[in-house]
């Protein structure tokens, strides 16, 4: 890999390009969004030792990955899809499914991405706040004939988390336009009391209602790439289902999701452990002056930078070439003053404060002496 590029620049121009794969490229990953206490060290064992098995046969299809999901979650497996990935359903709901689909942004942007030119629509978020207006939102997804409305909470890039109440009213909103309503959960394991906040144990009670989730984030497994859909309507599931081909996942992540179950404890304490860590983190960046800071949600931090400091391009690029450490800049991001935002995952204490004090150090113009 290192002849792809012979300098740090070179090494940023280059990373910036990719998706994945950092592990290779030797610097601190404040970009991707992981939950770094887990899996523990016996999932990584057990795999190891069925690595014959998961190579060498096929693995389940979709009812019984869904019977797999379902034991976790506590829900039926009629109600679970399960992807390759939350991107895999993803581009089935924008890019097939939906006629109409509307989302607030700033947000994660595969959801406008997967789908067909002319048929998503943008939302602004309350600036400077972020805050989603849900009756605004209703409104606004009746008025261009949504079939289909995302929120995703806590929100990427922002962090914050749309109140359960909010969310309730809004489906209850849409259910006259026919229009679903795709809740991406995400982030949630990172929210606090994510229990009474989470609708999955309430959904049979909203029918215009699916709930997204993308394992890879809590779970710590990106490379094993496992996201699911619940929802309580049996046609808006077909329809989800039709577009999964057989074998989406494979033998590593099925095996995953057989044994996760053992290890439920082990994964509440590393959602505290991210969480405890976060919330350190915040505290630190709060201390830079002129930052505003977002109260975070999930295990990533949204911040403005200082009027007097530089773009969050520049300061994303300077960080990377003088500490080697890569965060995102919100260019890119449908908002006002895009260039004045990063967004920063939260990782150990250690790298935290290394964060911290690099930003410092590289937000201003240096004056020549």
């Amino acid at each position: 890999m290192e002849s792809k590029y012979k300098t740090q620049e070179e090494k940023y121009e280059y990373i910036t390009k990719q998706h994945g794969g950092y592990y290779r490229h030797n610097f601190t990953d404040h970009s991707y969004l992981y939950n770094l206490y887990f899996p523990p060290e016996p999932v990584f064992d057990h795999l190891k030792e069925n690595i014959h098995n998961l190579v060498l046969n096929y693995p389940m299809a979709q009812d019984a990955l869904a019977e797999l999901v379902g034991t976790l979650i506590s829900q039926p497996a009629e109600r679970i899809i399960v992807g390759n990935g939350a991107a895999e359903i993803i581009k089935i709901l924008s890019g097939s499914l939906a006629k109409k689909i509307i989302i607030p942004v700033p947000s994660f942007n595969e959801y406008a991405n997967a789908a067909p030119q002319g048929h998503a629509v943008e939302f602004p978020l309350e600036f400077p706040s972020f805050q989603l207006d849900v009756d605004k939102f209703a409104d606004e997804a009746i008025k261009v004939g949504a079939d289909m409305a995302v929120v995703i909470t806590p929100n990427n890039p922002t962090s914050i988390l749309v109140p359960k109440a909010d969310l309730i009213r809004l489906t209850e909103k849409l259910k006259s336009s026919n229009c679903m309503l795709i809740v991406d959960e995400s982030f949630l394991d990172f929210a606090n009391n994510k229990e009474q906040i989470s609708l999955e144990q309430d959904i049979d009670k909203y029918p215009n209602m699916a709930i997204l989730k993308s394992m890879s984030k809590s779970y710590g497994i990106c490379g094993l790439r496992i996201g699911y859909m619940l929802t309580a309507n049996a046609d808006f599931a077909k329809a989800v289902r039709k577009g999964i081909h057989i074998w989406n996942i494979n033998g590593f992540a099925e095996e995953f999701l057989r044994i996760l179950p053992q290890y439920k404890q082990e994964f509440e304490d590393s959602c505290e452990k991210v969480k405890a860590d976060r919330d350190v983190f915040y505290n630190k960046l709060c201390t830079i002056n002129g930052m505003t800071v977002f109260k975070p949600d999930a295990n990533y931090i949204y911040c403005r930078l200082p009027d007097a400091a530089l773009s969050g391009p520049e300061v994303t690029k300077r960080l990377f070439i003088e500490h080697n450490i890569y965060i995102k800049d919100s260019v890119g991001k449908t908002q006002p003053e895009a260039d004045r935002y990063i967004r920063i995952a939260s990782r150990t204490n250690e790298e935290n404060t290394k964060l911290v004090d690099a930003l410092v150090d590289v937000m201003y113009v240096r004056s020549k002496t």
